[in-house]
């Protein structure tokens, strides 16, 4: 799904994007110029107006080439979710530049005090990746009304000169996904940049915009999970061809054995979640999607994150010395998968 060229360009910057924790502006531009944080927008936003299950192999692709990148392009897509919860003049405002990119945060660590014509709002948000080149920055609150809590919730947007960027980003993976805290101080939001995430203000949406919400966002991560660990396979066989040279026969033989046997678990998985995407896209698309089949769709992401992540576990140890330098590319991959599989959407616990 994504060209030789731009793969070419995502692999050749992926040392500096794990260096300097964010994405370097030749490939930033590039990204805007192949819609990667607009592949939900419909085409008159300047989006691709792609399906779920057609961006599910964008997302593994672009994780395949660099986890960082692929997770960016994940979670800037992802942000592409709120455009029906905008009027529609707040939704092409911040949504038609080229660069418009969202970085936020949905828990509801802020609070937002009523005045006229808005709010004046404080808090403090962590994990929003792409803080570094955020067009705009999204992220939850409490309302308080003359003085007192209320139980409502409203998502507001912040721009850049308005948020203050904490940069404490120091996963063991991902490094390079600037997923910095977030803080605003006393900041003045006019009614019309708040939104409510269960509220639809517009038609400008894409099938997808209808799709469950946590159900999307596991598929979206189950498949840069899936991305991160063909690229660990990959490099664990090219490791493992490096050093049949200084193995003895029986250690290559045990090791090529264990790389064939992970590689066909790993296979059998990456089918089973791809069908289980187009099964239930369709079934959202006809109308017969339930909670069952969402429940089911909810399983496979988990399990085939899992069973991803348990790929690289089995062949970790058997790789050698060359597997525990952070230089080594089998070594990020190792850490960017483990990091990606933390996320709640995909922890059982």
């Amino acid at each position: 799904m994504l060209s030789e060229d731009l793969s070419k360009i995502i692999l050749s910057a992926s040392t500096e994007i794990e260096q300097t924790g964010t994405l370097p502006d030749d490939l930033l531009q590039v990204a805007y110029e192949e819609q990667l944080f607009k592949l939900f927008l419909p085409k008159e936003l300047g989006g691709r107006a792609l399906s779920l299950p057609d961006a599910a192999h964008v997302f593994k692709d672009a994780s395949f080439y660099d986890g960082s990148f692929g997770w960016l392009t994940t979670i800037g897509s992802g942000g592409n979710l709120f455009l029906e919860n905008m009027t529609e003049a707040q939704a092409k405002e911040l949504y038609l530049p080229a660069n418009a990119v969202i970085a936020g945060s949905g828990y509801a660590t802020g609070e937002a005090h009523a005045e006229k014509n808005g709010y004046r709002v404080s808090g403090k948000w962590r994990y929003c990746s792409g803080a570094p080149y955020a067009s705009m920055f999204t992220a939850n609150t409490i309302i308080w009304r003359d003085g007192e809590e209320t139980e409502e919730m409203r998502a507001c947007i912040f721009m850049p000169d308005q948020v203050e960027i904490v940069e404490d980003w120091n996963a063991m993976g991902l490094k390079g996904t600037g997923s910095h805290t977030i803080r605003v101080k006393d900041a003045f939001i006019p009614h019309n940049r708040t939104f409510s995430v269960i509220e639809t203000q517009n038609t400008l949406g894409q099938p997808v915009h209808s799709f469950p919400f946590v159900q999307f966002s596991q598929v979206s991560f189950a498949a840069v999970c899936l991305g991160l660990g063909a690229r660990f396979l990959e490099e664990a066989h090219k490791l493992i061809e490096q050093a049949k040279s200084r193995w003895d026969a029986e250690k290559i033989a045990g090791t090529v054995s264990l790389l064939e046997e992970q590689q066909e678990r790993f296979n059998l998985a990456e089918q089973l979640f791809h069908n289980a995407v187009e099964r239930r896209w369709d079934m959202h698309l006809n109308g017969s999607l339930d909670d069952h089949e969402l429940d089911q769709l909810s399983a496979v992401c988990m399990e085939s994150s899992d069973i991803a992540t348990d790929c690289a576990v089995q062949l970790f140890r058997r790789l050698g010395m060359q597997a525990v330098l952070e230089t080594s590319p089998v070594n990020r991959a190792f850490r960017d998968l483990w990091t990606a599989g933390q996320h709640g959407f995909l922890n059982r616990s």
